[in-house]
């Protein structure tokens, strides 16, 4: 009987060797779902038993970015040069041993940016302490795909990710799953001509162990999305790719560069030069996507002159958390004047949305 690392392989293989149709595409749904399954009871056995000494990193600031990319691209001196950090610079492979935080200032913001050790291929299977890297990935706000003029084969980095559980630029399926005792399972379809079946359904489901649920698809997902919602523990994640050393080739060499990864909303820099560098800290603060909250202590005059930043989707519980530790287990309520009010002093609860521009006033018991 393979191992299931062998047996992971095996089932890579015939996904990658079976071609996609109609008539296939319920047997390789099943594939994905079963290599989904055996990588998720893989990192469940790795993790309780222990793994590697992992990378430690305190978060700090409004959000924090990780600068993600294959070794000597320029990660650190970019850390280097727009903020307060000093990660080693090296022109060889692996300088960055360890994960060096930098905070940059901008904005109003104080962002937390990550210079993370070299991701290469198979850094998803624990290649180049590569599950330790990825980690840290996975708590970051916003992920710069770091490349060069001269490796930019940034499919291997997506990859990597993709195959770690993170999703990049997009957002969850909208797909809901419920389980329940019995009475088998329930398919229902909130759209036309899905590519899902309720056959491919229930068999993906099947791989997991799901006998009896209701499932409710409101877009069209395909199987990997589908998965994705099963096993739940997937991080979508804003990213752009940032092209380091631009100054080391042609006009036209780089536009052909900049085509080729035109989905990942390039931009093109020289870190040595500091070329591009006030674009990639505009680039950074805009795509974090900072909302402004101006607080009213009660009975006292909103304080206007400077905001707090918070990220988009942030609720007046996160706010209270920022503030002070206390201040949520004190919260009674609060009180709204803005866009995510429905009315000038609407009071709300700990889970009301804030939006940006708002005034908040926060009543805690004493």
């Amino acid at each position: 009987m393979p191992n299931p690392e062998e047996q992971m392989r095996e089932i890579e293989e015939e996904i990658k060797n079976t071609p996609y149709n109609k008539k296939s595409q319920h047997h390789i749904g099943l594939l994905k779902a079963k290599l989904a399954r055996l990588r998720l009871e893989t990192e469940k056995r790795k993790s309780a038993g222990g793994g590697g000494e992992g990378y430690g990193v305190r978060k700090s600031g409004n959000a924090t970015v990780a600068l993600v990319g294959f070794p000597s691209v320029g990660k650190s001196t970019v850390l280097n040069r727009i903020t307060n950090a000093e990660s080693e610079v090296g022109a060889y492979a692996f300088t960055t041993l360890t994960v060096i935080p930098g905070l940059l200032e901008y904005g109003g913001a104080k962002i937390q940016v990550l210079d993370l050790p070299g991701l290469i291929r198979d850094a998803s299977k624990g290649k180049g302490r590569g599950r330790e890297v990825i980690s840290v990935i996975r708590t970051a706000d916003l992920i710069v795909l770091m490349v060069d003029v001269f490796e930019h084969n940034i499919s291997v980095l997506t990859s990597e990710l993709f195959m770690s559980g993170i999703r990049i630029n997009t957002k969850p399926p909208n797909v809901s799953i419920a389980r329940r005792s019995r009475g088998g399972i329930s398919v229902s379809y909130t759209i036309q001509d899905p590519q899902l079946s309720e056959r491919d359904v229930k068999g993906i489901l099947g791989e997991f162990g799901f006998y009896n649920a209701d499932v409710v698809i409101r877009e069209d997902v395909d199987a990997d999305g589908f998965i994705d919602v099963i096993t739940g523990n997937r991080i979508y994640a804003q990213a752009f790719a940032c092209i380091n050393k631009v100054d080391l080739v042609e006009p036209e060499a780089l536009k052909r560069i900049m085509k080729k990864l035109s989905d990942f909303d390039p931009l093109p820099i020289s870190a040595q030069k500091g070329d591009g560098l006030e674009e990639l800290k505009s680039r950074i603060y805009q795509r974090l996507r900072f909302v402004r909250i101006y607080l009213k202590p009660p009975g006292r005059e909103a304080d206007m002159r400077e905001p707090m930043l918070v990220k988009l989707g942030s609720t007046v519980s996160d706010v209270c958390e920022v503030l002070h530790r206390d201040l949520r287990r004190k919260f009674r309520y609060a009180l709204v004047w803005g866009p995510s009010s429905r009315f000038p002093g609407q009071t709300v609860g700990a889970d009301h949305i804030m939006e940006d521009g708002d005034i908040l006033s926060i009543v805690a018991r004493r």
